[in-house]
C-alpha cells in the first residue's frame, strides 16, 4: 500500500519510519526541497494547492494523510474527490480554526475558557470587558509553538492588539488558572474503534513543548477519555488525534485538538505497545488498531534549535535519540529522545541527565 502524506517534515519522517515494516510506501508532497521526510519516500515538491501535483498525489496513492493542521482544508477536500483521505476535510476544517474548534466544544458539552470570536479592535475591547483581564488574544488559523498569539494583562496590552496580530480574524480566550497541561493522544479505526494512549503532562517554555512525561492511572483519564470520544464520533474522524487540556479545579477545560500525530506523542515509539504513528497508519489503512498500554515508564524531551552531541545523548542509559536530519535553527524542533525506564524514580533521573544536555 503505498501512503500520501501531505507535508514533508519530521512527523511525515516518523509515519515512514512506523510504515515500512509494514510493508508501506510513501509519498510525500511539500513545497521545502530540503523536506526532511524525502529520504524516505517520493517527494513532490509542491505547493499545498498545486492542483496538477495534487493529482498526481492521488494516483499514485492508495489512501491520503497529512501531518499538519495549516494544510488548507480546500486541498483535503479536493484529494477526497479523487482516493480516500483521513482525517476527513471537515475535520481539519474545524481543528485549523480556534472559533470553530471552541464552538464544536460548547456544542459537544465540554468545557473550556471562556472565548469570543475577534474580527476587529472594537470586538477586541468589548469582549476584553466581558470576559476580562487576563486574556490570551490568538489568530484563529495558522499560530502554533506559541506564535501567532499576545499574553493580555494590563489593559494598556489591549490598544492595537488586534493589529500587532496582523488585523486578521482572531479568538480571545480568558486566562485558566491552572494547575497543569496533559494531552491525551487518541486514535480511531475507521470501523470506529477507538483507543486511548494513558494521559501525558507536558511542560512548555515560550509557547513550545520541552517536556511529556506519561502518566499512569491518571484519575482524569476517563473524563479525557470521554471527552476525546465525543470529538471523534462527531467528525466520524479517523487515525490519531491528540485532545490538550488545562488541569482547573480537579477537572479537565479543553485548550485545542490536533488532527495528526502528536509531539506529546512521541515517548509511544518505545514506550508504548504501538506507537501513535503506527496505529494512525494501522487506522488509515483499514487495519486493525495496535495496543496503546505503556511499557515502563516513559518521557519525551525535545531538542530544540540543535541536537546535542549524539555520543553524549546514546551515553545515557534508557534513553532512544531521534534526530530529525534537519538544519538546526533558533526555535525549531530539531530532535528529540525517548526515555522508557523500569520505574518512576529512574524517569526522572534519566529526565535530568537529559536535560543537563540541553541547558
Amino acid at each position: 500500500m503505498k501512503i500520501g502524506i501531505i507535508g514533508g517534515g519530521q512527523l511525515g519522517r516518523m509515519l515512514a519510519l512506523a510504515g515500512t515494516p509494514l510493508g508501506q510506501q510513501f509519498a510525500f508532497l511539500d513545497p521545502a526541497p530540503d523536506a526532511c521526510a524525502a529520504a524516505l519516500g517520493e517527494h513532490l515538491c509542491a505547493a499545498y494547492d498545486d492542483r496538477e501535483q495534487l493529482r498526481q498525489l492521488a494516483e499514485d496513492a492508495d489512501v491520503v494523510t497529512f501531518e499538519f493542521e495549516s494544510v488548507p482544508a480546500e486541498t483535503v477536500a479536493f484529494l477526497e474527490q479523487h482516493v480516500p483521505v483521513f482525517p476527513n476535510a471537515e475535520s481539519l476544517r474545524i481543528a485549523r480554526d480556534r472559533w470553530f474548534e471552541k464552538s464544536m466544544f460548547r456544542e459537544l458539552g465540554i468545557p473550556t475558557p471562556e472565548f469570543a470570536d475577534i474580527q476587529c479592535q472594537a470586538d477586541l475591547n468589548n469582549a476584553v470587558q466581558n470576559i476580562g483581564l487576563p486574556a490570551v488574544l490568538k489568530t484563529r488559523t495558522l499560530g502554533y509553538d506559541g506564535k501567532g498569539q499576545k499574553l493580555l494583562r494590563q489593559p494598556e496590552d489591549v490598544i492595537d492588539a488586534f493589529a500587532e496580530l496582523g488585523s486578521v480574524p482572531c479568538i480571545l480566550e480568558g486566562f485558566v488558572p491552572f494547575t497543569g497541561e496533559v494531552s491525551l493522544v487518541a486514535v480511531r479505526s475507521r470501523d470506529g474503534d477507538t483507543r486511548c494512549y494513558p494521559l501525558v503532562h507536558n511542560t512548555h517554555e515560550q509557547g513550545i513543548l520541552r517536556l511529556s512525561v506519561a502518566s499512569t492511572e491518571h484519575p482524569l483519564q476517563a473524563q479525557a477519555e470521554n471527552y476525546a470520544g465525543r470529538v471523534l464520533d462527531k467528525l466520524n474522524y479517523v487515525g490519531v488525534l491528540a485532545f490538550e487540556f488545562f488541569e482547573v479545579d480537579g477537572g479537565l477545560k479543553a485548550n485545542e485538538i490536533a488532527p495528526r500525530v502528536h509531539n506529546s506523542g512521541h515517548w509511544t515509539i518505545e514506550g508504548a505497545e504501538c506507537s501513535q504513528f503506527e496505529n494512525h497508519l494501522r487506522a488509515i489503512a483499514g487495519l486493525p488498531l495496535g495496543s496503546t498500554a505503556k511499557v515502563g515508564e516513559s518521557a519525551m524531551l525535545n531538542f530544540i534549535g540543535e541536537v546535542p552531541a549524539v555520543a553524549k545523548v546514546t551515553a545515557i542509559p534508557d534513553c532512544h535519540l531521534h534526530h530529525y536530519g534537519k538544519e538546526f535553527k533558533p526555535g525549531r524542533k530539531v530532535g528529540h529522545a525517548t526515555l522508557r525506564c523500569t520505574d518512576a524514580a529512574v524517569l526522572q533521573s534519566r529526565i535530568a541527565e537529559v536535560q543537563a544536555l540541553i541547558d
